[in-house]
């Protein structure tokens, strides 16, 4: 098993930034972000691997940026320019498998944290 620990959602204006984090109580070949909005499905937003490779959603590239510490089993999130639209709540994810395998399985990543709330104004 994995425990993920998140900090750092909040509530913040249009164009304003926030910065989650996430730590794992160990290591994982992969770990990220996933969100949920409000009557929408969970979807993923920020992925990266322990080689680097990261993954964006279409909605936020140019905006967030993923990072990790390896050191640590920490994965960071920088949002700028939030939007209305990226309200929800944020979960951290991790998996010993890349993104390729879990989207071409058609599954969610194995250890998914419990949540922190993102809400941005207009």
């Amino acid at each position: 098993q994995v425990q993920l620990v998140e900090s750092g959602g909040g509530s913040v204006q249009a164009g304003g930034s926030l910065r989650l984090s996430c730590t794992a109580s160990r290591y994982t070949y992969m770990m990220g972000w996933f969100r949920q909005a409000p009557g929408k499905e969970r979807e993923g937003v920020a992925t990266i691997e322990s080689t680097g490779i990261t993954r964006y959603a279409t909605s936020v590239k140019g905006r967030f940026a993923i990072s990790q510490d390896n050191a640590k089993n920490t994965v960071y999130l920088q949002m700028n320019s939030l939007k209305p639209e990226d309200t929800g709540v944020y979960y951290c994810a991790a998996d010993e498998r890349s993104m390729t395998t879990i989207q071409a399985l058609g599954v969610t990543p194995n250890y998914l944290g419990q949540g922190t709330q993102v809400t941005v104004s207009s």
